[in-house]
C-alpha cells in the first residue's frame, strides 16, 4: 500500500522513519507520474517491510525544494532518514531499477 504524504507528515513518515522508505515525488498533471503509480503499487505488495509513499510536489513545494526535486517523477529511497538512492523519470525498467535500489538500501 502506498501512503500519501503532506507537508505535515513528511518529516515523521520519511526523515524520522526507521528502515527503508520509498518516496515518489509526483504531480497530478504529470503523465509519466501517473504511469509510475501502478508500478509502485505493485512493488509495495512485493517488498514487505518497505514503506512506500507519494508526495505531491504542487501541494508541498517546501519539501520538494529541500530534496532538490527538479524533474518528476522522482523516486527517492531513504534508509533511516537519509537518501541512499534515486530514480528519475519513467521507463519500462522502472520497477526493476527501483527494486534494485531498495535491495541495496536494505544492505546498508
Amino acid at each position: 500500500m502506498v501512503k500519501y504524504l503532506s507537508a505535515d507528515t513528511f518529516e515523521a513518515e520519511v526523515l524520522q522513519a526507521p528502515g527503508v522508505v520509498v518516496v515518489d515525488f509526483w504531480a497530478d498533471w504529470c503523465g509519466p507520474c501517473r504511469m509510475l503509480g501502478p508500478v509502485l503499487d505493485t512493488l509495495s505488495d512485493k517488498l514487505p517491510g518497505v514503506k512506500f509513499c507519494k508526495l505531491n510536489v504542487d501541494d508541498d513545494r517546501e519539501h520538494a525544494m529541500q530534496m532538490g526535486i527538479s524533474s518528476i517523477p522522482a523516486v527517492f529511497v531513504f534508509h533511516h532518514g537519509k537518501v541512499v538512492g534515486k530514480h528519475i523519470g519513467f521507463a519500462p525498467d522502472a520497477a526493476a531499477a527501483i527494486a534494485a535500489l531498495v535491495e541495496k538500501a536494505k544492505e546498508e
